[in-house]
């Protein structure tokens, strides 16, 4: 018997690691990024501050003045903690580990954001995948049989929700958080919020079990790496307790604090992409044989006969997108495609249009 098969847990084993496909020389629609830098000035400035951190120091384990900047340019809730990850995938990290009490499940609708079910199984939870109707929305019927048969520890319900990209209805949110009551968390995960313009944040008061979590990553500083989230102070002491010390390094937390006092310029590029997404969905909706969802993010997720070769006609194109068909059985032949500048939405559109048509 080998070391591995003796020492590493079989349900890790069986896993596949998270693949990254390289975008070397790609016209890169995949990864739901701003594709905006900053103003030359603001580089400028960003560049100095940066040059004043002291990278010889750990990072003061409280963060507070980022923390603050957070409360303040987001709208939290007075009185309300903040934990900070290392974006948001570490937080859901640190709410399995911290929730991973014998027998404990997670939760949430599928088609979803894979580091639900990864995180858990992880953490050693099992997953719960509830499917959505075929127009993408919740089944609030089977999600609340599931609730009560599952009575799961964490319910996930991104808003909106990768890789569908729409909203789920409020009123249907709201319902499970009163069903789940104080049997379990649940997390609002509002990664893509800059673009839909909604939140469940200023309901945080009325649910002791509601965590809303943040990324600043679609917002345009997904280099950085850095979620945070936030909920009743009972809730976030304990998921302070499972946060890796010094979890956000010094050129993270002073690119953020920079960012943060002039998330104008962000908030500028995430209302260009919004016109974007519109002018983009348009264009794609008057293809034949295309189909193109509603969205509250920045991409679009479209259904096209034969993905499997439009996809790989565009990768020799040189443009990458993400082929979402295998991941679920309601995304069969669904393409997600990030929304751009004008410029490589042209570029792209111009290459889909061609891939549809040719042999």
């Amino acid at each position: 018997m080998s070391t591995l098969t003796q020492v590493i847990r079989p349900e890790i084993a069986g896993l596949v690691s998270y693949h990254v496909p390289d975008a070397s020389g790609f016209l890169k629609l995949d990864a739901m990024e701003n594709p905006y830098t900053l103003p030359e000035t603001l580089q400028q400035e960003l560049a100095q501050h940066l040059s004043k951190v002291a990278m010889n120091r750990y990072p003061v384990p409280s963060y507070t003045h980022l923390k603050q900047l957070i409360a303040t340019r987001f709208g939290v809730p007075a009185g309300y903690d903040i934990v900070l990850g290392n974006g948001s995938d570490e937080l859901i990290s640190m709410m399995s580990v911290a929730c991973a009490r014998p027998g404990a499940k997670v939760l949430a609708p599928v088609p979803g954001f894979v580091m639900y079910a990864l995180s858990a199984k992880l953490a050693g939870m099992e997953f719960v995948g509830v499917p959505l109707l075929a127009d993408f929305t919740l089944d609030l019927p089977a999600m609340l049989a599931a609730i009560e048969e599952h009575r799961p520890a964490i319910t996930y319900l991104a808003y909106p929700n990768n890789p569908t990209g729409n909203l789920y209805d409020t009123d249907a949110m709201l319902q499970i958080l009163r069903t789940i009551g104080d049997s379990g968390i649940v997390v609002v995960d509002e990664a893509y919020q800059p673009f839909a313009q909604a939140s469940l944040m200023s309901r945080l008061p009325e649910f002791g079990q509601l965590v809303v979590m943040r990324t600043v990553s679609k917002l345009g500083l997904a280099g950085i790496r850095l979620g945070y989230m936030t909920g009743s102070h009972a809730l976030m002491q304990e998921f302070e307790k499972v946060r890796p010390p010094y979890n956000i390094n010094v050129l993270s937390q002073a690119a953020a604090e920079f960012m943060l006092q002039h998330v104008d310029v962000l908030e500028q590029q995430a209302a260009m992409l919004r016109e974007q997404r519109t002018w983009l969905s348009h264009q794609l909706d008057g293809l034949p044989g295309v189909h193109v969802y509603p969205s509250a993010a920045n991409f679009l997720l479209i259904r096209v006969a034969n993905a499997e070769q439009v996809f790989a006609k565009l990768v020799e194109q040189k443009i990458l997108v993400k082929n979402v068909g295998k991941m679920h059985k309601l995304l069969e032949n669904c393409l997600r495609i990030t929304v751009s500048t004008p410029e490589e939405n042209a570029l792209f559109l111009a290459a889909f249009a061609a891939s549809l048509s040719s042999p």
